[in-house]
This record gives C-alpha cells, sequence and structure tokens, in this order.
C-alpha cells in the first residue's frame, strides 16, 4: 500500500470517528486549531493527498495558509421601520456564498500577491470551520517554469472573479442564451 492511501485512511478514520486513536487524534486537533490566529501561513498542507488532488506542489511560490469562518449565516441587520417582531425577516436568511468562499476572499485580502489556487475543509466544530487555501506566487521564476502552474501567471484575482471550485460553485445559475420563458409568450 502506498503512503498517500495510507495517510487517505488515516483521515478517512478520523472523520468518521470509530477508532478511539483517531477520536482522540481528533480532539488534539481542535485544541490546537482553536488556539492559533484566525489566519495563520503553514509550511506544509495537514491532509497532503487532498491537497495534491487540487493542484499543490512542494515547490518554491506555492504557499498553504489555514483559515478559521465562523459558521452560521452571518449577520443581519433588523428593519428600522415599526413593525412585529416576528415580521422583521431577520430570521431564516441564508448567506449568498459559500463559506469556502468567504474563507478564500479573505485570504486573498490578507495575501494580495498571491492568486488562490483552491482550498479545501480541515476541520469543523459548532462554531468555526478551518480551511486550508493553497495559494500561488504569480512573479515567482519557479512558477513561470513549471509547465503545470505557469498558467496562473496571467490571471489575476481569480477568486474575485468566482474562478476558483468554491465559486463556481456558489455562483448563481443563470438562463442560458437565447432561451425564453414559457409562461411569457403571448399569442
Amino acid at each position: 500500500m502506498s503512503a498517500i492511501k495510507r495517510i487517505k485512511q488515516l483521515f478517512q478514520k478520523e472523520w468518521k470517528g470509530k477508532d478511539e486513536e483517531a477520536k482522540q487524534m481528533h480532539k488534539g486537533r481542535l485544541y490546537e486549531l482553536r488556539r492559533d490566529p484566525v489566519v495563520i501561513r503553514i509550511g506544509k498542507p495537514t491532509n497532503i493527498p487532498r491537497a495534491r488532488e487540487l493542484g499543490y506542489k512542494a515547490k518554491q511560490g506555492v504557499v498553504v495558509a489555514r483559515i478559521r469562518v465562523r459558521r452560521g449565516s452571518g449577520v443581519h441587520k433588523r428593519v428600522r421601520a415599526g413593525r412585529r417582531h416576528s415580521k422583521q425577516g431577520i430570521r431564516k436568511i441564508k448567506r449568498q456564498k459559500s463559506i469556502q468562499l468567504i474563507a478564500e476572499e479573505r485570504i486573498a485580502r490578507k495575501f494580495p500577491n498571491l492568486e488562490v489556487l483552491n482550498s479545501y475543509l480541515v476541520m469543523e466544530d459548532g462554531q468555526y470551520k478551518w480551511f486550508e487555501v493553497i495559494m500561488i506566487d504569480p512573479t515567482h521564476p519557479a512558477i513561470k517554469k513549471d509547465k503545470d502552474l505557469n498558467w496562473i501567471c496571467s490571471e489575476t484575482r481569480r477568486v474575485h472573479r468566482n474562478k476558483t471550485s468554491a465559486g463556481k460553485k456558489s455562483k448563481p445559475k443563470t438562463r442560458a442564451k437565447g432561451s425564453k420563458n414559457k409562461q411569457s409568450k403571448k399569442y
């Protein structure tokens, strides 16, 4: 069995929580993550197989950072006009963006010279979700020479244009060009 397969199995055991050793490892990791700052640059990914699937390479110019984002539907402003509490319309409002996309955008603002390649979920509890975001320096010579990653040198602000996988998933669906609503047809 290859090392990559073994690491994948360990992560699957930890998420399922059937093994007692995996539960202890999960608790210990959550304790460490809660103590870390909100955004932290890390040396290498926690889940290496998942990071490699998303385009990570262990070379200069490739950076990984972990970010913590609060779960839930966000903060909603109350209506100023007078009405009953039940009719103020601040409950059951969902986010328009996914939490993963919010994490990618925050990281992009924190590291303005890097482009976000992709991200994945590391851990979650009742209050927070932690994501690891893979970023690339488009001005680095090692990236410009790499035939797999040099396409990112010509792109700017990918995450803000919904070019990452999280952005593509949360983009609103639009009608195809030329399609018309059948009900609005007049005879």
